[in-house]
């Protein structure tokens, strides 16, 4: 029979079942201190996708078995001729020619949809850090991508926080930050900052390291943030937020996020940690990590582990990380194709 490729269709639960369970054997092979995958989160994208992102699912089957997936990303608000993809396939039928087929179908579907470039990530093992497989990489280089980013993830162990440091440094950025008060807030951005979040969710392609991605300026207002936490309702993340706001100004110039899946209560990500370029220097990065740190302990006592990841050379963000107690684990490489 072969391999056969057709499109993931939501009404179709046998094949979102299988779809399911192969991106959980392959997360289990190629991460596996990671929670388990969220199904409501892994299902979103057809349903309640993210605002000005049209998502394209396809399945292949290798010999009838389901065997692979790829998710293709393509961006409608900005940087039009990009897309993001995804490439699953079960570690059950690897190297049997499922991902270079499915490879081959994104490809055709971007090219009918006129981008000109992907990008997907895979995971490569650090210097004294767990030992991943380093086929995906392989397998990258083997179509023509190149290597753009590289990025770090870093662990914290919130069971083991050394808070005597933790509130000593929170002592000098408060004194940093003289002139600025905190506030805290759960899903939904309160009307106030709403517009202050899209101005600093915008900025983050700018200011934070992006090697030789080409990738434009996102463009994020008042409804696209909206849009975003119904989406992130939709999938049953928990979402905790700190910004600080300029008294003399009452604008939120930093801002700090972090997430829970639907299914876990004892992992989180750190989000985004951003700060306006004209009020740096009084360490509101700092101040909002671990001000937000507290702000979710205190809501999520089974916490025990929060996942970062920051591009290797960003080297300011990763030593707040490192100050807070993160760790490395292992690495990502974003890499880019043109199509």
């Amino acid at each position: 029979m072969g391999i056969s490729i057709t499109p993931l269709d939501p009404a179709d639960q046998a094949a979102l079942d299988a779809a399911y369970r192969i991106g959980v054997a392959a997360e289990a092979a190629d991460l596996p201190d990671f929670p388990s995958l969220c199904r409501r989160r892994f299902e979103a994208p057809l349903r309640h996708p993210m605002p000005g992102i049209d998502t394209r699912w396809v399945l292949a089957r290798l010999d009838g078995a389901p065997a692979g997936w790829i998710r293709l990303h393509l961006h409608l608000l900005d940087n039009t001729e990009n897309a993001s993809a995804e490439l699953v396939v079960d570690p059950a039928h690897r190297r049997r020619g499922v991902g270079r087929a499915l490879h081959e179908h994104g490809l055709r579907l971007l090219r009918e949809a006129g981008r000109k470039r992907v990008v997907g990530s895979t995971v490569t093992t650090l210097p004294g850090g767990p030992a991943r497989d380093g086929a995906g990489a392989a397998f990258a280089a083997a179509v023509g991508a190149h290597p753009a980013l590289a990025d770090v993830r870093r662990r914290l162990d919130t069971t083991a926080l050394d808070r005597p440091r933790l509130a000593a440094l929170l002592l000098e950025a408060r004194t940093a930050a003289a002139g600025y008060r905190t506030v805290r807030w759960r899903q939904r951005t309160p009307e106030a900052y709403v517009a202050d979040v899209a101005y600093l969710e915008g900025r983050l392609m700018t200011d934070a390291p992006t090697g030789d991605l080409q990738w434009e300026q996102e463009k994020f207002d008042a409804d696209r943030i909206r849009g975003t936490e119904r989406a992130f309702d939709a999938r049953g993340v928990r979402v905790y937020n700190l910004g600080a706001v300029h008294e003399a100004s009452g604008g939120m110039v930093a801002w700090s996020m972090l997430s829970m899946a639907a299914n876990t209560t004892w992992h989180a990500w750190q989000q985004t940690t951003i700060v306006d370029p004209d009020h740096r220097g009084h360490r509101l990065g700092l101040l909002c990590k671990i001000e937000n740190l507290g702000h979710i302990l205190t809501h999520e006592p089974e916490l025990r582990a929060v996942d970062t990841y920051n591009a290797a050379d960003n080297s300011h963000m990763t030593a707040i990380n490192e100050q807070l107690g993160f760790r490395p684990v292992d690495g990502s490489t974003d890499w880019q194709l043109t199509i």
